[in-house]
């Protein structure tokens, strides 16, 4: 018993030291917080104290009983009451020792069961410790802990890759975080230790990565976790920042839009209104823009919703032009409605005022058009993008190209390689260098202008402007006639000059001004003065003095220069003779000329031989000026015909009695006079008719002729001339020839010229004849004479201007008779055709159409 005893102890002693538990000093946090445990450590105390208690009972108990065995077995059969009593105790001892083993055992069974329990709420305390310091040595997160005003504790790392350093420097946020993060941070954090307020927040490092930052409060202490948010977590942080940004750029747009004067509006997918801006209130008359949304005040008219909710879609936004009613007025918006699948959205732009510059701008283009359409000059405009936008008659005409593709807007490349196709454009060694430089006007800044040398003998002037807005304006200058103008011009200097120069007369030129144009040598020389003395620009007071020495008598440079610088309005003529102090008689004459200039010629008429040299040598000065004055005369035949219509008339009133009679040489000249002033007349006629051809002015006046009268006419009015040549005219006609609509005089003056012609080369005697037939309303006539006729090589040039290839007429011309015909028959729309060989005689055919209404037509 006393060996069991012992064992109970034992056992309640390992129970008590067993299972030592090391807590560190993390863990006494969790440790002392098990007070149950407590409790069961106590009572296994006491329990160990009450086996220490039986122990001694027994130790006393073991020599009492000893000396009962010795005398029960000195007296084996011998109970006294000592005995009795002595056993009684031994008995009672034993059972209260049996007592207190049963007790003690049935404790320590207590106290293994409460021994296990410890041993596991142990183990799971240090497993969730050790879960805890997993968790803290986690690298995705870390801990700061404040505890009153002690220095911080930092637990855990973070990732590398966010940036955050790894010592004290952690809590310099500004370091490593962005300074809007840091900032709102640090305050947070303030608020958590003063006032114990939490949080939850996300902030960003310099490296763009998201943390999530908790602040709580917990015993005392403050906790800021940081945790490196990756996969879903992160996403979703990120979103968060991204939707924050959103609903700032919303709010700054909806702040935009109610900052402009724009009405715009969003409406949910049943079409009401969720949100206007100002300009839509104010548009609507609403004192705010909630207001317009809550009473639901619509900017638009029924019809139009329905429209734009009708027209619009996702991929497809509703745009066009709605006119409603603002403020009283009827205005025009262009309204753009997107829709979204939350709804839609739109805004509308006034564009009344535009509207009313566009239609202003669309008439004044139409304006432009028309008025371009009317001018001579080719004209043509591309856009940006380089393809034809306008085009006017004049440019059709000029190139003769298709209406369909012109209206087709070709390219302006696409147009110039069709006019090469056609052979239109000028030769060129390198064509696409130069259609590149040509097309360079679309990024030049300077307008620019070329000469273009066109294949059928036509010069342009080309003129391209760039717009401002892209696009140029292409403008033709047709040159041709200037051209030919300057170079008839020209030559007409240089023949003057020649002539002039080898004429035998001094003759001079001065202007208006008073200074000399031009002089010959033989001026000079009559007047003894150098060319330096005489050269272009000396005045004639100069010139005067120069002079002197020759002649300074009032009569001379004194009264040219009064004649020459004369402001009155008819500038007179002077002739006279001045005998010089060398003894040299000269004629002078002072002649006004065209544009205000005088000319000064002077004769040596020293002695009769050498005076009708001189008479010679202007009469045929004379008429080389009278020749000079025909190339002249498409410039200043209107000033030729007044003092030609003088002569005439001033010869034909010395013919008549009343003036006196003259003698039959004074008759023959008169009779020459007349004759060539009449020739001269006819002459200037015929080239101021071709010069008005040619410019374009001349306007048949259409009229109905009765083509029998007509015949008469011209019969009566070529007699004299068929009498001269003497020859016959023959008419072969119909009775009834009928009318025709056309120009009276000119078709007059074609049958006229063609049968002066005929009669000028028709030998004498002999017969020429006109056909006349009617072809339809046309009227056809042929005249025919048997001539010398025309060779083969010379028959291409008749109707060419100052042809006068045959020598066989018995009257010299100009060569403008067939010339003549031909313009006017193409004046009339007509043709005209020759048939002629070497000694078989000359057929002229003409057709003239008859017009259908009487019009005035300008020549082109």
């Amino acid at each position: 018993m006393s060996e069991m005893m012992h064992s109970l102890v034992d056992q309640a002693e390992d129970g008590i030291h067993a299972s030592p538990c090391p807590i560190s000093a993390g863990e006494r946090t969790v440790v002392g917080a098990s007070k149950a445990s407590a409790r069961k450590l106590g009572i296994l105390a006491r329990v160990a104290r009450i086996f220490a208690a039986g122990t001694a009972i027994a130790s006393v108990a073991r020599p009492v009983l000893a000396q009962a065995e010795v005398e029960a077995t000195a007296s084996a059969h011998l109970f006294t009451s000592t005995q009795v009593v002595g056993l009684s105790v031994v008995i009672g001892v034993i059972s209260a020792a049996l007592l207190s083993t049963l007790w003690v055992v049935r404790q320590r069974g207590n106290l293994e069961s409460e021994s296990r329990e410890i041993r596991t709420a142990l183990s799971d305390a240090q497993q969730q410790i050790s879960q805890y310091q997993a968790l803290i040595a986690d690298n995705n997160r870390r801990i700061v802990i404040w505890d009153g005003d002690k220095r911080p504790e930092l637990l855990g790392q973070l990732p590398a890759e966010t940036g955050a350093p790894q010592d004290n420097e952690f809590l310099a946020f500004g370091l490593w975080l962005k300074p809007r993060s840091a900032s709102e941070l640090e305050r947070a954090i303030d608020r958590l230790r003063q006032s114990a307020q939490s949080f939850d927040m996300v902030v960003e490092t310099h490296r763009d990565e998201i943390l999530e930052a908790q602040g709580r409060v917990s015993g005392g202490r403050a906790f800021v976790r940081f945790v490196a948010l990756n996969n879903l977590r992160a996403e979703l942080a990120e979103l968060k920042i991204e939707r924050d940004r959103l609903m700032a750029s919303i709010s700054a747009f909806e702040g935009l839009l109610d900052s402009i004067d724009l009405p715009a509006w969003q409406r949910d997918t049943d079409g009401r209104l969720t949100w206007v801006n100002q300009a839509y209130g104010d548009a609507v008359d609403s004192a705010s823009p909630e207001q317009a949304v809550s009473e639901g005040r619509e900017f638009l008219t029924t019809i139009a919703r329905e429209r734009i909710r009708a027209s619009a879609t996702p991929e497809s936004p509703f745009h066009d032009k709605i006119s409603t009613v603002v403020n009283g007025n009827r205005t025009f918006f262009d309204v753009v409605d997107v829709k979204v699948p939350s709804g839609s959205a739109g805004i509308a732009v006034d564009v009344s005022g535009i509207e009313a510059v566009r239609a202003e701008l669309e008439r004044t283009l139409k304006s432009h058009a028309e008025t371009l359409d009317h001018l001579a000059t080719p004209v043509a405009i591309f856009d940006g993008d380089r393809r034809l936008q306008f085009y006017n008659q004049a440019f059709v005409s000029l190139w003769e190209l298709d209406i369909a593709f012109l209206e087709s807007r070709p390219d302006n490349a696409e147009l110039l390689e069709r006019l090469r196709a056609a052979k239109k454009l000028p030769d060129q060694l390198n064509w696409k260098t130069w259609k590149e430089s040509a097309l360079a006007v679309y990024r030049a800044l300077d307008t620019q202008s070329d000469l273009w040398h066109l294949p059928n003998g036509q010069t342009l002037r080309v003129f391209a402007t760039a717009h401002p807005q892209g696009g140029a304006t292409w403008v033709f200058e047709n040159l041709t006639e200037q051209v030919d103008l300057e170079t008839r011009y020209n030559t007409l200097l240089k023949v003057q000059g020649e002539t002039i120069d080898h004429l035998s007369e001094g003759v001079a030129v001065f202007g208006a001004d008073g200074r000399i144009r031009l002089s010959n040598p033989a001026f000079r020389a009559l007047w003894g003065i150098t060319e330096a003395e005489a050269k272009p620009g000396t005045h004639i007071r100069a010139l005067g003095e120069a002079c002197a020495p020759s002649y300074d008598r009032p009569d001379g440079w004194k009264s040219f220069a009064e004649l020459i610088t004369s402001i009155d309005d008819e500038r007179r003529s002077s002739q006279g003779t001045l005998e010089l102090f060398s003894g040299l008689v000269l004629d002078y004459a002072v002649i006004p000329l065209p544009n205000a200039q005088t000319m000064l010629t002077f004769v040596n008429m020293t002695d009769s031989v050498r005076a009708e040299r001189a008479l010679t040598e202007k009469n045929d000065a004379l008429r080389k000026a009278d020749e000079l004055k025909n190339d002249f005369v498409q410039h200043v035949s209107y000033e030729l015909r007044s003092p030609l219509t003088n002569i005439i008339g001033f010869t034909d009133l010395l013919r008549t009695p009343g003036v006196g009679d003259l003698n039959e040489r004074q008759a023959e000249y008169i009779d020459h006079i007349s004759t060539s002033s009449s020739v001269l007349l006819t002459l200037v006629n015929d080239i101021l008719d071709l010069a008005t051809v040619d410019a374009g002015i001349m306007r048949l006046n259409y009229a109905e002729i009765d083509l029998g009268d007509l015949l008469d006419d011209v019969a009566i009015q070529i007699a004299d001339r068929l009498q001269d040549s003497g020859v016959t005219l023959e008419i072969t006609a119909p009775a009834h020839l009928g009318t025709i609509i056309a120009d009276p005089q000119r078709l007059k003056q074609i049958l006229v010229k063609l049968l002066s012609n005929a009669a000028n080369f028709s030998p004498e005697g002999a017969a020429i004849s006109l056909e006349c037939r009617r072809d339809g309303t046309d009227f056809v006539f042929s005249v025919s004479d048997r001539g010398p006729g025309i060779s083969q090589d010379m028959i291409s040039n008749v109707f060419e201007r100052f042809a006068t290839g045959a020598k066989s007429g018995k009257r010299g011309g100009a060569g403008l008779g067939l010339s003549i015909v031909d313009s006017f028959v193409n004046l009339h729309n007509g043709k005209v055709a020759i048939d002629s060989q070497s000694g078989k005689g000359t057929t002229v055919i003409c057709r003239i159409p008859s017009a259908n209404l009487p019009s005035y037509v300008a020549a082109e």
